[in-house]
């Protein structure tokens, strides 16, 4: 069956191990370009494990040579007109809120390219690890298409003067310098990836995953405020975090000199 019959497994794979939820963009001919049955895909899955208890951690990859070139040509310019056009960038506006606002961490596991909406999504991911060979760009300037939604999530994740230069320009940047600029995390080799992913999400599936979805939900909430009410707004948060029986917990066991065990209340 095609893509346009709507199985989102063959444009989205799924993969489940220790608490980890592997989602892999399955489009590798298309460099995982973001048509709207892979973005769909992706909003369903991500809506399935918010309320799936067993996952804790999720990772977006890609298969093939590359991460994501972003959104699908080729589908743009096959209904060229507003309705369309609308419906394209409000459902990828839809699936980057919803990693935002999924109270579980997600990792961007970035190899080959992570251009325009790729790019995007790289910067939208709480976390990203990038092998030293990939690249990114948001280089929708260069056909007539600024970047523009790229644009919303490449500036709250880099410095202003940095995300300007790469949305002016449309040019490749390396591993290194998009960890310079803040952009991904961790830059390991190509043979090192899945593990340093799997380290990675393993790391933080150990904490609670009540203060997971506190923490994520209060950094993103706090980082639209002016700072008098980001503190306000985060003293409220720590208060109701201290009242769950995750932090007494936690603070039992950090006092007694053992390893927490969370009940995630």
């Amino acid at each position: 069956m095609n893509e346009q019959s709507g199985i989102k497994e063959q444009v989205l794979l799924r993969r489940d191990a220790e608490a980890v939820a592997w989602l892999t963009l399955n489009r590798p001919a298309a460099r995982n370009a973001l048509s709207m049955a892979l973005m769909q895909a992706l909003v369903d899955e991500l809506s399935a494990i918010e309320h799936d208890a067993s996952v804790k951690v999720v990772v977006i990859g890609g298969a093939g040579p590359a991460f994501c070139a972003g959104h699908d040509l080729r589908e743009l310019r096959a209904s060229p007109d507003r309705a369309s056009y609308q419906a394209t960038f409000a459902l990828c506006s839809r699936l980057m809120t919803s990693i935002v606002r999924l109270p579980k961490p997600v990792i961007a596991r970035v190899h080959g390219i992570a251009t325009a909406a790729g790019c995007q999504l790289v910067a939208t991911c709480d976390l990203a690890v990038a092998t030293d060979t990939a690249r990114f760009a948001t280089p929708g300037v260069n056909i007539g298409l600024f970047c523009s939604t790229p644009m919303v999530a490449l500036s709250r994740a880099v410095g202003r003067k940095a995300a300007m230069e790469m949305l002016l320009t449309g040019d490749l940047i390396d591993a290194q310098r998009a960890f310079a600029l803040g952009l991904i995390n961790r830059v390991v080799t190509e043979d090192r990836l899945d593990g340093e992913v799997a380290a990675l999400a393993g790391q933080i599936v150990a904490k609670s995953p009540l203060t997971l979805a506190i923490g994520k939900e209060a950094f993103y909430r706090q980082a639209e405020m002016g700072l008098d009410d980001a503190y306000a707004f985060a003293s409220e948060v720590m208060t109701r975090n201290m009242l769950a029986r995750d932090a007494a917990e936690g603070i039992d066991a950090f006092l007694g000199k053992r390893q927490p065990i969370w009940s995630g209340t």
